[in-house]
């Protein structure tokens, strides 16, 4: 029997912590709270000196961001749930590193659905890059060099978005055709990439297409149309989307 997740709340709201106390206390049995922060300040110290495996923390506190906690912390060798009560600005960048996320109010299935999540990652090393990749992102101005994490059967690969050249659905799976030359398989449905990757330069020309637009080598108009990509790859275009294709295109 695995033991219990050592975990740290930090939030500053007293509802919202003792809400998440309650959910752990009657339906996350595996998470055992050993500590608790509402500043800044004191999260990092906490985190620092008790290095729990599991830290629930709110993106805006009153004395700073968790992003202050993160990059501070004197350690990242934990499984990270961030909590908020909004959309946050940030919420691309924590999915482009494949970062749990909570939206408050919590629902309880999700907390759960989380919990397992880093029961599962228990004993893998990709946590800590997981979040000096988030933390890089953040400091990345330009788009085009932010690195989306992708979990393949081999383990967890870190890829500029100027390198993919398009994503092909595969069933519930998505395929990642890069500069390259290499394929990866990953284990997400095509929609939950298109989610994370409007912004930057990508677009969703086809039910099981989503191409990055730097990489185009041309559109040929012949056989009711289809894109060229830069590594020769015929794309289909669907006529739903042509337009909107041609204008990003500036054709």
């Amino acid at each position: 029997m695995n033991l219990p997740l050592k975990a740290i709340i930090v939030e500053d709201e007293f509802h919202s912590r003792e809400t998440l106390k309650g959910f752990l206390r009657s339906y996350c049995p595996e998470v055992q709270l050993i500590e608790e922060a509402i500043q800044v300040e004191d999260a990092v110290t906490k985190i620092s000196s008790l290095r729990p495996e599991l830290v629930f923390l709110d993106i805006e506190l009153q004395t700073g961001t968790g992003f202050d906690v993160l990059q501070r912390v004197n350690h990242l060798d934990f499984h990270l749930i961030f909590t908020t009560a909004f959309e946050h600005y940030a919420i691309k960048a924590i999915k482009f590193s494949s970062i749990d996320y909570l939206l408050k109010p919590i629902d309880m299935e999700e907390l759960q659905a989380a919990v397992q999540k880093a029961i599962q990652l228990r004993e893998q090393e990709n946590r800590q890059k997981l979040l000096e990749n988030l933390l890089t992102n953040l400091k990345t101005p330009a788009p085009e060099n932010h690195k989306i994490s992708l979990s393949t059967a081999e383990g967890v690969e870190f890829i500029p978005t100027r390198e993919i050249l398009f994503c092909e659905a595969n069933g519930a799976y998505t395929s990642f055709f890069l500069e390259d030359g290499r394929k990866l398989l990953v284990s997400k449905n095509l929609k939950e990439y298109e989610n994370i990757l409007q912004g930057h330069s990508f677009m969703r020309v086809h039910n099981s297409f989503l191409i990055n637009l730097d990489k185009v080598k041309k559109y040929v108009r012949s056989e009711g149309g289809y894109i060229l990509m830069s590594n020769e790859r015929q794309v289909s275009l669907s006529p739903s989307k042509k337009d909107e294709f041609l204008k990003r295109m500036g054709f």
